[in-house]
């Protein structure tokens, strides 16, 4: 089975430690006059650390499309089926892309979750979002807006017809 996958970017690992880099050695030098502040500092900007070393070792693909559907780690724990998908659409916010999923009525991952989830996807909604949202912020390189259209041709195309798409988008 012909599958594409999606890796997280080291590059962007690499800018995120790089940003809190100073934030850091300035709550060390803040230690002595501030100690509250200082550790308040190194605490928090120093878990950018952990997080980008941790996406720069991880090999594991963060999003695989193949004939069945979307596997998005970070979502899911299955596929979201090609015919589940109705609709989808970009979306920016704070700089950061996603593309929105709009799911039929036979698959509600929020009648499974609890009280929290649903408010989550509340302020989804609210913003512009669906309850099922691709987000592309630490991917590689990729055009949120051809991903797209490449989704809707896949959940409009026959069983036949995915394998040939799937080859198209590789080669491109």
């Amino acid at each position: 089975m012909t599958e594409i996958k999606l890796y997280k970017s080291k590059k962007r690992a690499i800018q995120l430690m790089a940003m809190c880099a100073p934030f850091v050695v300035l709550g060390v030098l803040i230690l002595g006059k501030n100690p509250w502040i200082g550790w308040l500092s190194i605490g928090f900007f120093g878990l950018a650390f952990p997080i980008g070393i941790f996406n720069l070792l991880d090999k594991r693909p963060a999003i695989i499309l193949n004939e069945l559907g979307i596997f998005d780690r970070s979502i899911n724990k299955d596929f979201i089926n090609w015919e589940l998908i109705k609709d989808a659409y970009p979306i920016s916010i704070n700089k950061q892309k996603f593309i929105c999923l709009l799911i039929d009525e036979k698959f509600k991952p929020s009648k499974k979750k609890g009280r929290f989830y649903k408010s989550v996807v509340k302020l989804n909604e609210a913003i512009g979002a669906q309850e099922l949202n691709i987000n592309l912020g630490q991917i590689q390189k990729i055009d949120e807006v051809a991903l797209t259209q490449f989704i809707l041709k896949m959940s409009k195309a026959s069983k036949t017809d995915k394998a040939s798409l799937l080859k198209e988008l590789e080669i491109a």
